[in-house]
């Protein structure tokens, strides 16, 4: 299966129960994107633990048969601002209702990010296949 769309679940700093939050807006969000393009996706809410006991959250969502679906993150977007203007009690209400109405919910995986230092355009600037320098940048 292919990757699918990845977006950024960003949450205010402090906020109580952030795993839940986290969670009901990725399973929301996704649930509520299927039902309103009638079709079947999947999708995984993830908690990025990154270096120095810092983390961030992730909504992957694909489409189990298609790996080119153009408009998917844009909808998704839209789907996640729509959810960001509710509180937490009203959250826990919707997600409650979306049980009751078939969501099956997909718990928070937690997940550690790793940095590639190699990736970093900064070595590739100072030691790119032409040496120093950006390409092409000496004779």
């Amino acid at each position: 299966m292919h990757r699918g769309v990845e977006v950024g679940i960003f949450l205010r700093p402090g906020i109580e129960d952030d795993n839940f939050v986290a969670e009901a807006l990725g399973n929301l969000a996704a649930y509520r994107l299927a039902g309103q393009r009638n079709e079947r996706l999947r999708w995984q809410v993830l908690r990025v633990q990154t270096s120095h006991a810092h983390h961030h959250y992730r909504l992957v969502v694909c489409h189990p048969e298609r790996v080119l679906d153009l408009g998917l993150k844009a909808e998704l977007g839209k789907v996640l601002r729509d959810l960001s203007e509710q509180t937490i009690e009203q959250l826990r209400g919707q997600l409650l209702a979306a049980v009751r109405a078939g969501l099956q919910l997909i718990k928070l995986r937690r997940v550690e990010e790793e940095v590639d230092f190699w990736r970093d355009d900064f070595w590739n600037w100072i030691g790119g296949p032409s040496g120093i320098g950006p390409p092409g940048s000496f004779p």
